[in-house]
């Protein structure tokens, strides 16, 4: 495993939830990094703090990233400000809203494939000469879920089916900027309580039953996925590549 200590991370959606606890555990861990978020700037702020408070450096950015011309625009910030990205995290993403099959008009599906996909297209292409530069070897994560492995709970059919897509595309990439010494991998959470996704769209009933068929007997929280994340971003100059490891509780075994 690498020494993260001066590497170089873009990290989108890290405002709160598991991308705000992922750029905390890759400051604490010696990285500099840039921010991206969409709406509230607070998270990274405190979080830009606490890097230059360890003598890093840290910079955010705001973004529609389903945009490619905001995208490509926040990208090069980061990497300009950086001197290069060693690392991307691409934790964008979101449910959107819950609906079934009958009430799906199109532009609900594409806001959910533009959200969920767009945005990682987006952003990974207009890293890509960043990272093909990287000195030791590039590391890419994408943010899928346990709802891509096994589909999701009723209402969720768009974002499973986005969150599927984004497993191919982790495999696809990995075979394709090998040559570039990228590796490119998935991490597919479960059940991750406290952010804002399952705040919004979760329940207390169905988190509740959902804890009860997890082996493990408790739900997930961000910090759990943000070491996973860690420990990808450290296989920068290692041999794991187009993988998807599961972080749920032990619920979905492959």
């Amino acid at each position: 495993m690498g020494n993260l200590s001066g590497k170089r991370v873009f990290i989108t959606a890290a405002g709160q939830g598991i991308g705000n606890a992922t750029a905390k555990a890759l400051i604490e861990a010696g990285c500099d990094i840039y921010m991206h978020y969409f709406s509230d700037d607070s998270g990274a702020k405190e979080l830009a703090a606490l890097a230059v408070s360890l003598g890093q450096k840290a910079a955010y950015g705001q973004a529609d990233l389903t945009d490619n011309e905001e995208a490509e625009k926040c990208t090069v910030a980061a990497a300009e400000f950086l001197g290069g990205i060693d690392i991307l995290v691409n934790n964008a993403g979101g449910l959107v809203g819950r609906k079934w099959l009958g009430e799906i008009d199109r532009q609900f599906w594409q806001t959910v494939i533009d959200v969920n996909m767009t945005t990682m297209f987006n952003v990974t292409q207009s890293a890509l000469p960043y990272l093909k530069q990287a000195r030791e070897g590039a590391s890419i994560i994408n943010l899928a879920s346990l709802a891509g492995r096994a589909g999701g709970h009723s209402g969720s059919l768009v974002y499973s089916t986005t969150k599927g897509a984004i497993l191919t595309w982790t495999r696809s990439l990995a075979a394709e900027l090998g040559q570039y010494g990228i590796r490119v991998n998935a991490v597919a959470p479960g059940l991750i309580l406290g952010t804002k996704f399952h705040n919004v769209h979760t329940t207390k009933v169905s988190a509740d039953e959902t804890v009860r068929s997890i082996p493990l007997g408790r739900a997930g929280n961000a910090e759990d996925v943000a070491r996973l994340i860690k420990f990808l971003a450290s296989e920068y100059d290692g041999f794991i590549s187009g993988a998807t490891i599961d972080i749920n509780g032990g619920v979905y075994r492959m």
